[in-house]
């Protein structure tokens, strides 16, 4: 089926209204603007996009067993979350000073050093759960440079300052693509440091089991990892209770096998912490897309 063309007036005219909400929002304090824009996102825009929809059809095929209250928190939470971490990301300065403060616990942190001494690859293995940019943030407040890869946005005119953004929390920062990867394949050669996302559906992927259900999963990290000696490391930004400060947990390694089974050592890693904070994972994301296995 071919792929639907994008509208380029709807492209702009949602451009021009995220431009106008992150603008007016900058203008307010930091401690003010960040709940303001969770509240926003989900309140207001969660509604009119289908994320309570979503995160609904989610929770019902993976954990049907949740009370009806505690799915009507998460539909509320999630997306707050998520207008959160939007607004954060645009606040450069605020933010990284914030985040670089993350405490890091875990054993990952330990072996990080060792391997920046030894000048041996790090890969972090990060998901979009909390604000993962927090864990970039307080790397790079303890001297080191991680480059991340991304996947561009659809609506061009909103990648266009979404990617200036990204670059100004640091660089390299390596757009999906051939040459994106082959400049990103020879900065880890060279002993670097890259943090990439486990948890989107990959159509080409894996399918491999996620919260007990087939999630069709990205091997490339793992596959990196093993052609390049690096560690791979799973690393999550955990929001604290006030809503602006993160704790940073980097575990440890995972060890070397194949590539299919440390991607689920990965996906298995994830879904732990998932579990102990539910409203922190992005349930808006379609991470589960194959209908045979929705409609049983």
């Amino acid at each position: 089926m071919a792929k639907k063309k994008r509208s380029v007036v709807r492209d702009w005219l949602e451009n021009a209204a995220l431009r106008t909400l992150i603008g007016g929002l900058l203008v307010l304090p930091y401690r003010w603007r960040v709940p303001l824009c969770g509240w926003v996102m989900s309140a207001v825009i969660s509604p009119i996009a289908g994320y309570r929809k979503r995160i609904r059809d989610n929770l019902a095929l993976v954990m049907p067993e949740l009370p009806a209250d505690e799915v009507e928190r998460l539909v509320r939470q999630v997306p707050n979350n998520v207008g959160r971490s939007i607004i954060e990301d645009y606040s450069t300065d605020e933010f990284m000073e914030r985040a670089g403060r993350s405490p890091v616990v875990g054993e990952g942190l330990a072996a990080v050093d060792q391997a920046h001494i030894d000048k041996r690859p790090v890969i972090f293995v990060a998901a979009h759960f909390g604000n993962y940019e927090a864990s970039r943030a307080a790397m790079t407040a303890r001297g080191y440079t991680v480059g991340v890869l991304y996947r561009p946005m659809n609506n061009r005119y909103f990648n266009k300052h979404y990617v200036s953004a990204m670059e100004m929390l640091g660089k390299p920062a390596f757009p999906r693509g051939r040459q994106g990867l082959g400049d990103m394949l020879r900065f880890l050669r060279k002993g670097g440091k890259i943090g990439m996302l486990i948890d989107l559906h990959i159509g080409d992927g894996e399918s491999l089991t996620f919260f007990d259900h087939p999630a069709m999963t990205a091997l490339s990290a793992a596959e990196l990892a093993l052609k390049y000696n690096a560690l791979l490391i799973p690393t999550y930004s955990v929001r604290q209770p006030n809503g602006l400060d993160f704790e940073i947990v980097m575990e440890a390694p995972i060890p070397h096998t194949d590539a299919r089974e440390m991607t689920q050592a990965l996906n298995d890693s994830l879904e732990a912490l998932v579990r102990q904070h539910l409203e922190q994972w992005f349930w808006i994301h379609r991470r589960w897309k194959n209908r045979r296995w929705l409609k049983s």
